[in-house]
């Protein structure tokens, strides 16, 4: 028996509960289960444990900058001096930043 690509496949009463306005309908006739929260709320109202550092002090010791040592003038970080790329008017570049 020869099939006809062609025909339809569905029949009449298929095509109208799946059209596009049936869909649409259903769609809406449902209730959302979405709340509509701000984050931040929910932010401010979470505490993770042991996280009050409002009475800590941090203690760190800053040292000087060493004799092998340089600042990059792009990164502005304390970089060794194996990692000058550049020199120019004075100021040191690092690889990172160069390359």
């Amino acid at each position: 028996m020869a099939t006809d690509y062609d025909a339809p496949r569905k029949t009449e009463e298929d095509l109208n509960e799946d059209s596009i306005e049936e869909l649409k309908a259903r769609r809406t006739d449902k209730p959302s289960a979405v709340v509509d929260e701000d984050e931040t709320e929910l932010a401010e109202g979470y505490e993770l444990p042991g996280a009050d550092l409002s009475g800590e002090e941090l203690l760190v010791r800053v040292l000087p900058a060493q004799a092998d040592e340089f600042t990059c003038a792009s990164c502005f970080l304390v970089r060794h001096r194996s990692q000058i790329a550049r020199e120019k008017d004075g100021l040191k570049y690092c690889k990172d930043c160069e390359g």
